[in-house]
């Protein structure tokens, strides 16, 4: 297959994650759809974890295995199980000081006296700075819902960069019938995941413009077509465990954040209903790979 034809399959498995971006722009839903949509993208989050652990896992598994049949040393589990779980550290961690430096820099500090202390003021008319000190300015920047939207959209494209990586390597050792499965199971679960990235915003009735949607569209499915057109000149496996730990990893957090958001809604029904029909997605989509031969 040629360079182009597989850097289109990578494309066309990307590019549908915006199909579930639009329903961020749902105007005030009812807060049981919000919950319902929010616990949703939860259950489909929490699949993908499964999904991108189990195959971040199978090198170490088929190392272990090796060591079992004394056909091999323990020198490859040690060096996968340190990719695996540095890069799901990474993953896990690495967002959570990215998500305290944006609070950090966002944060409104109390005006200062000139001597280093906060500036107190006393009775009579009131100052221009005691003005300000109870009317904050606006802070420029993304809603915290934005950001937490994006986070997922970087957890997805670590995600999907593994998923390109699959991809062009079939696509380059000329297996066009898996890379052509590989593209339509990819492609339904990046539909499924353009809802995951835009639920924080529903839930918080955050509305955002066509231009973010197509940021965090790019974020999410961009790195599909760029793990493609790498897969297809070398496959490493060192690396796929790389980017698919960070990816769980990244992941994970998002799933604590959203679990947050969603229990402080109350309706726990909605919850384990949301999360089932989510996982429920998620592996029917995935049951389309499977039952195709990947």
């Amino acid at each position: 297959m040629s360079e182009t034809r597989t850097l289109i399959l990578g494309f066309i498995a990307g590019a549908t994650i915006l199909l579930g971006l639009p329903l961020g722009r749902l105007r005030r839903p009812r807060p049981g759809v919000s919950q319902f949509l929010n616990a949703t993208a939860v259950g489909i989050l929490i699949f993908l974890v499964w999904d991108v652990l189990a195959h971040a896992w199978e090198p170490l598994d088929t190392a272990l295995g090796k060591v079992h049949d004394h056909s091999g040393g323990l020198g490859p589990v040690v060096g996968y199980g340190a990719l695996f779980l540095g890069g799901l550290s990474l993953g896990l961690l690495g967002l959570l000081g990215y998500e305290r430096a944006l609070a950090h820099r966002s944060g409104r500090p109390r005006p200062a006296s000139p001597g280093g202390q906060p500036r107190r003021f006393g009775p009579g008319a009131m100052a221009a700075e005691e003005l300000t000190a109870l009317n904050p300015p606006v802070q420029p920047g993304p809603s915290p819902a934005r950001r937490l939207a994006l986070t997922i959209a970087v957890g997805i494209g670590l995600h999907n960069f593994g998923e390109g990586l699959a991809i062009g390597g079939s696509a380059g050792r000329g297996e066009i019938g898996l890379a052509t499965i590989l593209v339509i199971g990819f492609a339904l679960h990046n539909a499924t995941e353009g809802f995951g990235i835009v639920a924080p915003l529903a839930s918080e009735d955050d509305r955002p413009s066509w231009g973010f949607l197509l940021l965090a569209g790019l974020i999410g499915g961009g790195p599909t077509v760029v793990g493609t057109a790498i897969g297809r000149q070398f496959t490493s496996e060192p690396l796929s465990v790389i980017f698919l730990s960070l990816a769980a990893g990244s992941i994970l957090y998002v799933v604590v954040q959203l679990i947050a958001v969603a229990t402080r809604a109350g309706r726990r029904d909605l919850l384990y209903v949301g999360l089932l029909a989510g996982l429920t997605a998620g592996f029917l989509t995935d049951a389309v790979v499977t039952a195709g031969g990947a």
